[in-house]
């Protein structure tokens, strides 16, 4: 079916306004694609025709200049190209124009200036080595990258000499707005109007060059050194805010893309809790990066949230004691691994259905003359530091046979025959594997979580049989309450005598 090309096109899910057209066949060479299409960024439909308007004009325009071919920019055409670029320049510090420490307008004079001429070649003279040589040779850059998005938004095709003059223009554009804003800074009251309107050239970013937002995945994921399955999910959360917008320059994004964001998401029956920590709280972290690391001026995605907490009959709950007794009933008729045991570890410590996954048979040590699990990360990544810890094994377990399982196991991971998911880890086809297992057994309450559900039910155990509150932290990999709770060391005797005042269920 033929698109219709000559009015704005809605996306069917987000809802929001597209300018789709056909390139002509003679311009596919040199455009790269069969179609142009940009997000309008608007769910408005008058709105959307002006834009539509705006977009297209623009893009006809590219398109006149692709097929002119080559030509030489006057000193006047470049300076009006450059004007947009004073006016974003303005327009992006105003708020804060002493925070313009980018463009040192000290050495803008000497950009694009024929090399100087040296009194001597002796690499001892102060004057033979520039300290400014390598910022000089940045902001040039700087400026001749900006001359070639501008071009490229135009589909202007230049020879060297004019992509040097717009380089030139743009130089003596930022330099104007950046006096301003050292004015500005020093407390002058701006005129009336002293942001300029904006100029008739297409909207240009040579101010700002366009940033992906993978890019601030890749320098936050390179600094925080996130779990493989975070990185995952983050760069996934990334996509999809720029499949909603229609772009991923985080340069672009405001707070209303995002408030707009949220909304489609709420509007697609997204739970509350899955938007706050899964969506918003990634972009809020990934953004706030770029803030600390000057890459973009603030973070859009500050102060946007929404009331994530539970509604009535949604919270999640332990599991009881008939349920408890189902699923480890269940348990003992297993011949599968997991099936067997990772139920009944986590009914007996709470630990994390990732952390039971990824233990080996040397995490399973006698401390002291007590049987204990070690979580450690040379098996695996842990969620906090606190999940590193040593749980002492509930009796209840070596009663079941626990011990005599891993005996059999001579090194290596007690589950081997739970395949890695694509991050490596056991956990999490582990955690599919108990969800069937549980869900099948008739425990359908969605309040219920398969695995999860087990350190629910440690905790409320913990406070009717009167576990320490901190060693009952402690067991679970808690973080500590308060800073007394964190000196110090929990010695295994007092977490087996802790854990073991939770009783056995009788099935």
């Amino acid at each position: 079916m033929p698109l219709a090309m000559s009015r704005p096109w809605k996306h069917p899910n987000s809802g929001v306004y597209w300018l789709r057209k056909g390139v002509p066949e003679d311009l596919r060479a040199l455009v790269g694609k069969r179609e142009e299409k940009r997000s309008l960024q608007t769910r408005d439909p008058v709105e959307a025709k002006r834009r539509h308007a705006e977009a297209l004009a623009e893009i006809e325009e590219r398109w006149a200049n692709l097929r002119a071919g080559p030509k030489a920019l006057t000193e006047r055409e470049a300076h009006q190209l450059a004007a947009v670029v004073h006016d974003r320049w303005l327009q992006q510090h105003a708020d804060n124009p002493s925070q313009q420490t980018a463009w040192n307008v000290d050495l803008a004079d000497r950009l694009f200036a024929p090399p100087r001429r040296l009194r001597s070649y002796n690499i001892l003279d102060p004057d033979f080595d520039d300290p400014n040589g390598v910022q000089i040779l940045q902001m040039e850059r700087w400026c001749l990258e900006g001359a070639d998005e501008c071009l490229a938004t135009r589909g202007m095709v230049v020879d060297d000499q004019s992509r040097r003059l717009l380089a030139k223009a743009i130089a003596a554009a930022v330099q104007r707005a950046s006096l301003t804003l050292a004015r500005l800074a020093m407390g002058e009251v701006p005129a009336s109007g002293f942001l300029p309107v904006q100029s008739a050239v297409v909207p240009f970013a040579a101010s700002q060059q366009p940033l992906p937002l993978t890019d601030l995945v890749k320098g936050w994921a390179a600094e925080r050194r996130p779990a493989a399955k975070t990185l995952y999910e983050w760069s996934r959360v990334v996509r999809q805010l720029g499949d909603y917008l229609g772009h991923s320059d985080a340069r672009r994004l405001t707070g209303e893309d995002l408030i707009g964001w949220k909304q489609s998401m709420v509007e697609g029956g997204l739970r509350p809790k899955t938007i706050q920590d899964a969506k918003l709280a990634p972009m809020r972290a990934i953004l706030q990066w770029g803030v600390h690391n000057k890459h973009i001026a603030s973070n859009p995605a500050e102060g946007i949230s929404l009331d994530a907490r539970s509604k009535q009959g949604e919270k999640k709950r332990s599991f009881s004691d008939e349920e408890a007794k189902i699923i480890l009933r269940a348990a003992l008729a297993e011949k599968d691994p997991v099936r067997r045991w990772v139920p009944w570890i986590g009914a007996y410590s709470g630990a994390r259905v990732s952390e039971i996954c990824q233990l080996r048979s040397e995490d399973i040590i006698k401390i002291e003359e007590i049987w204990c699990m070690k979580f450690d990360p040379e098996a695996g990544s842990l969620k906090t530091s606190g999940s590193e810890r040593i749980i002492p094994l509930h009796p209840a377990l070596i009663e079941a046979g626990f011990l005599k399982f891993v005996a059999k196991i001579k090194a290596g991971p007690i589950f081997a025959a739970l395949a890695p998911d694509k991050f490596g880890k056991r956990g999490g086809n582990g955690t599919k594997v108990i969800g069937r297992f549980v869900r099948q057994l008739g425990l359908t309450d969605t309040r219920l979580s398969p695995s999860h559900s087990w350190r629910h039910r440690i905790k409320t155990s913990g406070r009717k049989h009167g576990l320490a509150q901190d060693i009952l932290d402690a067991i679970t990999g808690h973080g500590s309450r308060s800073v007394a709770d964190s000196y110090g060391e929990f010695p295994v005797e007092a977490l087996y005598r802790e854990i073991s005042k939770i009783p056995k269920l009788e099935l």
